[in-house]
Parts: C-alpha cells; sequence; structure tokens
C-alpha cells in the first residue's frame, strides 16, 4: 500500500485547514475511506486509494498525527450524542426507543455504550470529550441547526453517523425516515376521510426531522388543491400540544382535521379539544407522529405515522461499527414510513 507522500505541513489558510470531510467530497468516497487511506489501510482498493491523494494534493490537506495516532487506538466504547436538555431526554419516549436500538445493535460487538447529553449550557464540555478520545465512534441524534453537529464531525478523530438526516451542509453518513413521505401520509389519510380543513402543529424548524414532516403535509395538501387552515410550532413535547391547540381553539379558524407532528403533541391536543368539548373524530380528527406506545393504548387509540425509532438506532450503530471495522458500507439508509390507523380519525 502507498502511503500518503509528497506532503508538506503547511498553516491552514484563515485559521482552518482542510478536512477529511473536504477530502471525501473531493475524491467521491467516504470519510471513512479518507481516514483509512491516511493511516496506510491495505485492505483499501488501490482506485480509491488513488483518488485520495489525488484529493489530498489538491487540498493541500495535512493529516492531523494526534488525530491520527488517537483513531488508531481502540477505546471499547460507542459514544451516542443527544444535543438536548436531560428534561426532554427523559420524558420523551423517543429516546427510550433509540437508547435500546443502539444497544441492540452493538450487542454482538465488544463495545460498551456512553450517553452523552449535550444541551447549550454543556458545549464546552462536549467539545473536551470529542477531542479526548473516549469513543471509538459516535451516533448524533435529535440534532439541531447550530448546535455541535459541525465540531462533532470537524473534532472528532473518529467516525461519525447521524441517526436522522444531517443538518443542511453537513456530510455525513446517516440512518433515517422519509419524514417528507411521512408528512404526505398524514395528509393523504385525513384527506381521504373526508377532511378539507386541516391543521398542522409542527416541530421545531431547526430540526430536519421537523422541517421534512411539514413539507410533506404542505406538498399533499397542495396537490389536493388545499392549504393548511391552520400552522404553528410546537417543541416535540405533550405541553407544547397542548398550548397550541388552546391558541387554534381560540383563533376561532375552522378545521375538522388536527396532525400534530409528534404523538405528545397528539396528545396534548387530544387533552385540550375533551376539556374544550371538542368530539374526536366526530368533530376533529387527529393524528400524530412516531407511534409511541401510549398511543396504541384502548383509552387514546391514535393514529399515527410510525416512526421506528429502536430500528433506526439499531441501523445506524451497526452502520458506525462497519465504519469503525473499515468495511465499506452505504452513506445513508431512508426507511420508509408506515400508517397505524386508529379510532382519533
Amino acid at each position: 500500500m502507498e502511503m500518503l507522500d509528497g506532503l508538506e505541513e503547511e498553516a491552514p489558510v484563515n485559521g482552518r485547514g482542510p478536512t477529511l470531510e473536504d477530502v471525501a467530497l473531493l475524491a467521491g468516497v467516504s470519510r471513512a475511506t479518507v481516514s483509512r487511506v491516511v493511516r496506510g489501510d491495505v485492505q483499501v482498493r488501490r482506485d480509491k486509494v488513488a483518488k485520495v491523494q489525488e484529493a489530498v494534493r489538491e487540498l493541500g490537506y495535512v493529516p492531523n498525527n494526534a488525530a491520527r495516532s488517537l483513531a488508531s487506538r481502540q477505546t471499547g466504547a460507542i459514544a451516542l450524542i443527544v444535543p438536548e436538555h436531560e428534561s426532554r431526554v427523559f420524558t420523551d419516549p423517543f429516546f427510550v426507543s433509540a437508547i435500546s436500538g443502539v444497544t441492540a445493535g452493538l450487542e454482538e460487538s465488544d463495545k460498551q455504550l456512553l450517553l452523552v447529553l449535550s444541551s447549550p449550557q454543556d458545549h464546552a464540555r462536549t467539545r473536551r470529550f470529542l477531542r479526548g478520545g473516549h469513543a471509538d465512534g459516535l451516533l448524533v441524534v435529535s440534532h439541531h441547526e447550530g448546535d455541535l453537529s459541525v465540531e462533532v464531525l470537524t473534532e472528532a478523530a473518529v467516525p461519525v453517523v447521524f441517526i436522522g438526516r444531517p443538518p443542511e451542509g453537513l456530510r455525513a453518513p446517516y440512518v433515517d425516515l422519509d419524514n417528507i413521505e411521512g408528512g404526505r401520509l398524514a395528509a393523504r389519510h385525513l384527506i381521504e376521510r373526508g377532511r378539507r380543513r386541516i391543521a398542522m402543529i409542527c416541530g421545531p424548524q431547526d430540526m430536519p426531522a421537523a422541517v421534512d414532516r411539514r413539507m410533506g403535509f404542505e406538498k399533499e395538501l397542495a396537490d389536493a388543491g388545499l392549504a393548511p387552515a391552520w400552522l404553528s410550532f410546537g417543541d416535540f413535547t405533550l405541553a407544547s400540544g397542548e398550548r397550541e391547540t388552546a391558541a387554534l381553539l381560540e383563533s376561532e379558524t375552522p378545521f375538522d382535521a388536527l396532525f400534530a407532528s409528534s404523538d405528545l403533541m397528539a396528545l396534548g391536543a387530544l387533552k385540550k379539544l375533551e376539556g374544550q368539548g371538542v368530539r374526536v373524530p366526530e368533530d376533529v380528527a387527529v393524528i400524530g407522529f412516531d407511534d409511541i406506545a401510549s398511543a396504541a393504548d384502548d383509552t387514546i387509540s391514535l393514529t399515527t405515522v410510525v416512526n421506528p425509532g429502536r430500528r433506526l438506532a439499531e441501523l445506524g450503530a451497526t452502520l458506525l461499527l462497519d465504519l469503525i471495522a473499515g468495511r465499506e458500507t452505504d452513506q445513508s439508509v431512508v426507511l420508509s414510513p408506515e400508517l397505524a390507523v386508529r379510532s382519533t380519525t
């Protein structure tokens, strides 16, 4: 195997030199492949080695010797990075499913799971973790625009996989649900039920999943010659679903259906509608997104778009293990959504 030769160390331009991601993009290969070529891995195909070497020379990339040394050591751990406050992580059933899925994905390996919560107040601590070499690979879930996702990719000297599409502009391996199609499924189902004045409580618009669900919903309505009766924005919590439904009722906007971008928000909506004497589904049909365990409870029986959080996390862990082992693998895995039809529609 030919090593990267003929390279001279140069000072980074404007304080930032080219990164592994830059080389990978120019060479048309994965970040993991670039890392393997830099380390001199003999299992990389020679045509890919040539592409990486050409990209390295063109960009003037200088391998970080400290990072390379760090990456060559095995810690026996995988870190799950969650850019959320612990109050949400431990109250949202999605995160329970995700942690369970990662654990299942690691079951056949010798890797242990580290959970790293990274709310905005913890960014400095999380950066120290990224630089400290505490894990052989990183999984990122529930990411937002402007969080530490960029730092995770640029400062960690190990493979990174996102559970959910990465924020705009970031190129990284990921597993995801087709959330655009999920939004379409919800709108299509309500239209087929004869609903025409459909409101939506969207999720946070700094999260790719929430943006995609809204986009799919609006596209399906547009295809049917309709527009949303109401759009508002919650944060995927039960309290925000209740709050936004209260605002909708107070606005006196006519509506005969409500799509909430998460089951917790849908449960909050159901609570507020019941409290105001609105019959579901006779007066207003309600549909959620996620299919958390309580959605199927007989007393709730919520129609919802199934979001297989456990399966996504398991696939993400498997993808990450492949990257750590240097195996060529898919750079993205996108699952198709399904609808669980129950009594709220």
